[in-house]
């Protein structure tokens, strides 16, 4: 029997190598888009196949941002029960997403990800978040922005729902790292030069 150890590490790179599928960047070369990382932003997300113009490509980009997070984590609870594993078959999972070993570390910024982890370790937890990306968007316009002000209030959601600390913990450290990774994002926030939603980035 593997000890506790091998198993969080297992699910670490399970979720790894899973986060790390750049679907942003397939679903833009089948749809004819192009190298993703040469439009608008370059960043890999859903948010940069949609400045495309091409909104099916953005939303499935989207999904499948969303599942594989959510998949990581499935497959890991079908397999083990060691809670820890669990989150960390999730977090690593963003990890991959934002660092991919098949771009050179290069990957996106994790919000479609996070929100799949999130829905799949604790659903009323994410389905609050994303709530609150879409009333953030829809009142503001802007991407970055509805995903900051969601990350961060996702701990908040977990801690207050579940009592949960090491959840929260799990979302705390991956609100903290769509943050640093949103910086750029922030900085045009403050000097209002933020593309919004659907506007394309030239």
């Amino acid at each position: 029997m593997h000890d506790l150890f091998t198993i969080h590490a297992l699910a670490g790179l399970g979720g790894y190598m899973l986060g790390s599928i750049p679907f942003g960047i397939v679903i833009a070369k089948l749809f004819g888009l192009g190298d993703l990382r040469q439009i608008g932003s370059g960043n890999i997300g859903a948010t940069n196949v949609l400045r495309t113009g091409n909104k099916p490509a953005a939303f499935l980009t989207l999904v499948l941002d969303i599942g594989k997070g959510a998949i990581a984590v499935g497959i890991t609870h079908l397999l083990t029960e060691a809670p820890y594993a669990i989150l960390a078959a999730g977090f690593w999972a963003v990890i991959g997403h934002n660092f991919p070993i098949w771009l050179k570390f290069k990957g996106g910024k994790g919000v479609a990800t996070t929100l799949g982890v999130l829905i799949a370790t604790a659903w009323p937890v994410g389905l609050a978040a994303c709530a609150t990306w879409l009333v953030t968007a829809a009142i503001f316009r802007y991407s970055s922005l509805a995903a900051l002000v969601a990350l961060a209030a996702a701990p908040v959601y977990s801690w207050a729902i579940f009592d949960a600390p090491q959840h929260a913990a799990m979302a705390g450290g991956l609100a903290v790292l769509a943050w640093v990774r949103h910086h750029e994002n922030i900085r045009r926030l403050l000097k209002g030069q933020e593309s919004k939603i659907g506007k394309k980035k030239s």
